[in-house]
């Protein structure tokens, strides 16, 4: 399945949660710009907030793996793929690498937060949360990080709303989340934009600016 664009992809599953949950207490958190621009047509249809959960990937130098994410609390999450022996060979051989990485994501991520609009747990609590994303390939630390964030929030349903996914991820989130709205299963992941006609995503300021305002677009 293809789609013209992450928003298009969006209302599809906007579409197909709505009869559940347009009166139930919900929040949808998305997953980086992406994710937004998915997660703004579920909160639209459903007239609930959107917020947006940063997370920062932090690669192994020399390959394109990522070893584990950091949220914007600061903890850091290592990838779900590697075995405890793996993470240790690693963090033991690049130590002071990934550390001074961990300390430049979380500057990244603070200085974003003090624009607003990002997330707030208080408002997560007891609520059916619908987390967002455009979707999950091989990869699996954004997800992770995700997951591990959300377990600090004592929520009352965790409902994952994604385009597609790769085979991994479903067997995750199946051990992990109540409810899926998957599109589509891939087997071989492509990676991201090749599912996407349209890959124009907005700026960090755009997509401040839309979580902010969609009460003001509901319809």
């Amino acid at each position: 399945m293809y789609f013209e664009s992450r928003s298009q992809a969006g209302a599809i599953l906007a579409d197909k949660v709505l009869e559940k949950y347009r009166y139930e207490n919900c929040a949808v958190v998305s997953i980086g710009e992406g994710g937004v621009l998915v997660g703004e047509q579920i909160a639209v249809k459903l007239h609930c907030v959107l917020m947006m959960l940063l997370s920062e990937g932090i690669e192994i130098p020399g390959e394109s793996l990522s070893i584990g994410a950091m949220s914007q609390s600061g903890q850091f999450t290592y990838n779900s793929q590697f075995s405890d022996g793996e993470i240790h060979e690693y963090t033991s051989e690049f130590h002071g690498y990934l550390e001074e990485k961990k300390r430049e994501a979380h500057q990244k991520m603070n200085r974003l937060l003090g624009d607003g609009g990002i997330i707030d747990k208080d408002m997560l609590k007891d609520r059916v949360v619908i987390l967002a994303s455009d979707g999950f390939g091989d990869d699996l630390s954004v997800l992770d990080v995700a997951l591990s964030f959300l377990k600090s929030v004592r929520i009352e349903k965790l409902v994952i709303a994604v385009p597609f996914c790769g085979v991994a991820a479903v067997d995750k989130l199946h051990m992990t989340v109540d409810e899926m709205h998957i599109l589509d299963v891939k087997e071989n992941f492509m990676g991201l934009n090749h599912y996407y006609e349209d890959n124009t995503l907005p700026s960090k300021e755009e997509t401040i600016a839309k979580i902010n305002q969609v009460i003001l677009n509901w319809r």
